[in-house]
């Protein structure tokens, strides 16, 4: 089956009752944001036929249908991931189902290591490009021939630093670069990243964004930059370090989330 086209969720009733065109999918740490939110109920993954759920800690596993700033938000808060043994078309079914729910721009963000020395860790990333580095697609099984020339919306994008630049939040922008996992990189993995052009490394993100752009949704990505690539600070990497991070950052993404949906819905 083509993962971009015939494939349909049995939709909770709640995902049916409250239609939202611009969801969020939350990545490691940053699901407080949904204590921020007006919320008006939520789905377990586990409770929707067919879709995977979550077994990371940090990830929910679950749809909020919420509000922020009087704007309907449909929010994954988690996701799943190529390293826990699911496959680039399970890893991506949230993506398909917020589409199928009516969902038409996509707000994707991870907790990711920043490579860039300009950018420090508590700080925020906008993402301009990305590196396809987990050797697969959601897109396999056909002729899916899909367009990322743009693939983050250059629209969205100028809203978010709009708002960024009049509220006096760091936002850098830059390259975020996707590799398989689970284990962290090597110094030497983060220097060759670093030559192929990466600000930032994480595992997950580009396979949603290129099933949304193959169902036509318009996204926008954001990483949370939790920590060093390995090799450029001292000391050693922790999952537990990552999601505290996330959760002391989430604070500015809320107000320049906010600020800006205004002027998307």
């Amino acid at each position: 089956m083509n993962p971009a086209s015939t494939e349909f969720f049995e939709m909770p009733p709640l995902l049916r009752s409250q239609p939202a065109r611009i969801g969020i999918v939350l990545g490691s740490g940053l699901g407080s944001l949904v204590d921020s939110c007006e919320i008006k109920g939520s789905v377990s993954f586990a409770e929707i036929p067919g879709l995977p759920v979550s077994a990371v800690p940090g990830h929910a596993g679950r749809f909020v249908q919420a509000e922020l700033g009087g704007v309907p938000l449909l929010i994954a808060q988690g996701r799943v991931h190529l390293y826990e043994g699911w496959t680039a078309s399970q890893v991506t079914a949230n993506v398909r189902l917020m589409a199928q729910a009516g969902v038409s721009a996509l707000i994707l963000t991870n907790a990711a290591g920043s490579l860039n020395p300009a950018f420090s860790p508590g700080e925020w990333m906008m993402l301009t490009d990305h590196l396809n580095l987990t050797g697969t697609s959601p897109l396999l099984g056909g002729a899916n021939f899909v367009d990322l020339s743009a693939a983050y919306s250059p629209t969205i994008r100028e809203r978010f630093r709009e708002t960024a630049a009049a509220l006096g939040i760091p936002l850098h922008e830059g390259v975020y670069a996707s590799t398989l996992g689970p284990q962290y990189e090597t110094p030497a993995e983060i220097r060759m990243f670093r030559t192929l052009g990466a600000d930032a490394i994480g595992m997950s993100t580009v396979l949603e964004t290129i099933q949304a752009r193959a169902l036509g949704l318009e996204v926008a990505g954001f990483s949370c930059l939790t920590n060093w690539g390995a090799g450029l600070q001292p000391g050693t990497l922790d999952h537990s370090e990552v999601t505290a991070t996330g959760r002391e950052a989430a604070g500015n993404f809320v107000q320049l989330l906010q600020e800006t949906l205004a002027t998307l819905a």
